[in-house]
């Protein structure tokens, strides 16, 4: 009797080391997974202090965010109405919506291991043993006994994971910054349909206005194809002057049915981002006279961090890169689950509720794995070369942000500048050919002179009109690097940074 019970005491004092080596290893453990769990990589940005083409007044620089109306600005009713719809029925914004739906369907799946998963069981089951057993020769034996029986359980079970080193909980951050990439995604999409809805827009305004200066020249060479032909009858002038302005006539009528077609696909154009069938899209355009050029300001490189919604994204997606890293490293270490259930089982239906035919079972499990054929390594491999990927996808983003707001500040002011020359030199030769022309009634001057000073105007007019047109896509080019057009939303992402 006494070896029993020292027996059972060396036993305890057994288990009891036992539980103390396990504490102590997880003492040691826990700080040691949080080094692993937590390293995330810089993304070593350099930031630079203005932009170079930015304008040099203090004042100017300051006003950085674009409005979140900024179409307002160039004073068109018409493609504020088309935007306004764009922005409404666009059908690549809708399916941007649909993905986050789906972005937060999936963190809700993944945040469902942090709760315990409950479940009721109910099961009715009634057998019969056989009545006959066959015997040896071959001759059944017959049971004259009846052997039936019930089986009734009503149960609740229920099973939990233990989150102690945060793998569940790096999942769902890791679910939960895809739905904000999503967000952010939505905004991208619905910026780049408002600058080619814009952009849309103002090629129809520029073909009008080409094909109005194609008509108008079509009509000033067919004028002066006359004036030759009355002297040509007069016998002043030659069949070599007459076929020249014919064939000059000829190419400015060649130039209409290009300008006309691209007229129609602008206008398709704009029925796609509208998300309407062409037969029902009336635009009726204008000229770009009419659009006023609004001044844009960059304003502090630092700000565009914030203001693009494309780089928010990135920056989403590299703190999502980094939870699921996290959770790869948190998946080397033990997994300790909670099991249990209880309920009632009784052969017959009236006893199942008694408090004689209640049964439970409660069990904790601990599960480390030890070998999976280098599985484990290799998901943390792939989630780590996912975060490289990210984190040079974060940066190329930024950078190219900057590239973006650069070209558009030298296009701006370059585009201006030859605006403001082709002006010149249509003035000029505007002044030219009418005075040629005059010159031509008088019979004062060669059939040379009056081609080339032709040939001049129609094609400064029709460069100013393409030069106007460089011009105004320029400034929205601007507004969309900048991120115009929305509203940074409250929503913090510096986990990857």
């Amino acid at each position: 009797m006494g070896g029993g019970v020292a027996s059972g005491g060396s036993s305890a004092t057994a288990w009891r080391r036992r539980l103390l080596t396990m504490f102590q290893s997880l003492c040691v453990t826990i700080p040691l997974a949080g080094c692993l769990l937590t390293d995330k990589p810089e993304p070593g940005l350099d930031i630079p202090q203005a932009y170079d083409r930015a304008p040099r007044d203090p004042v100017l620089a300051e006003a950085a965010v674009p409005p979140l109306d900024w179409w307002h600005a160039f004073h068109s009713r018409e493609l504020t109405e088309l935007i306004e719809e764009a922005r409404a029925s666009n059908l690549d914004i809708a399916v941007a919506v649909a993905r986050i739906v789906q972005a937060d369907a999936t963190a809700r799946q993944a945040g469902a291991p942090l709760l315990p998963s409950i479940q009721a069981n109910g099961q009715a089951a009634r057998s019969q043993s056989s009545k006959t057993t066959k015997l040896g020769n071959g001759q059944p034996f017959v049971d004259t006994g009846f052997n039936v029986g019930n089986d009734l359980t009503a149960s609740l079970s229920a099973s939990y994971e233990i989150d102690f080193w945060g793998k569940n909980r790096a999942a769902l951050r890791a679910a939960e910054e895809l739905a904000v990439a999503s967000r952010y995604n939505r905004e991208v999409v619905g910026l780049a349909t408002v600058a080619s809805t814009a952009n849309a827009y103002f090629q129809v305004l520029a073909a009008q206005d080409r094909l109005k200066v194609a008509r108008e020249n079509q009509e000033s060479a067919t004028r002066v194809l006359n004036l030759i032909q009355q002297r040509l009858a007069a016998g002043t002038a030659s069949a070599l002057d007459t076929a020249q302005q014919e064939a000059l006539v000829g190419n400015v009528r060649a130039t209409i049915p290009p300008l006309e077609q691209s007229v129609v696909q602008n206008r398709t154009a704009l029925a796609l981002l509208i998300a309407r069938p062409p037969e029902h899209v009336r635009v009726y355009g204008g000229s770009l006279r009419a659009i006023r050029y609004p001044r844009v300001t960059p304003g502090l490189p630092s700000e565009l961090i914030t203001q693009r919604p494309d780089i928010r994204e990135a920056e989403a997606n590299l703190a999502s890169a980094n939870a699921n890293v996290e959770n790869a490293r948190a998946q080397f270490l033990p997994s300790i689950k909670l099991t249990g259930e209880g309920g009632y089982e009784s052969a017959v239906l009236k006893m199942l509720f008694r408090p004689e035919s209640v049964f439970f079972n409660v069990a904790a499990g601990l599960t480390q794995p030890i070998f999976d054929g280098g599985t484990l390594q290799g998901n943390l491999d792939l989630r780590k070369g996912q975060q490289d990927e990210l984190i040079n996808t974060y940066r190329k983003t930024v950078i190219s942000a900057f590239v973006d707001v650069e070209n558009a500040l030298d296009a701006i002011r370059q585009t201006a500048i030859r605006e403001r020359t082709l002006h010149e030199v249509v003035t000029s030769s505007r002044r030219a050919f009418d005075i040629s022309e005059r010159r031509l009634r008088e019979g004062t001057v060669d059939l040379v002179t009056v081609l080339q000073t032709q040939q001049t105007l129609f094609q400064a007019e029709d460069a100013y009109v393409q030069a106007q047109l460089a011009h105004v896509q320029a400034i929205v080019s601007l507004y969309q690097a900048l991120g115009g057009g929305w509203l940074p939303k409250p929503v913090e992402t510096t986990d990857a940074r």
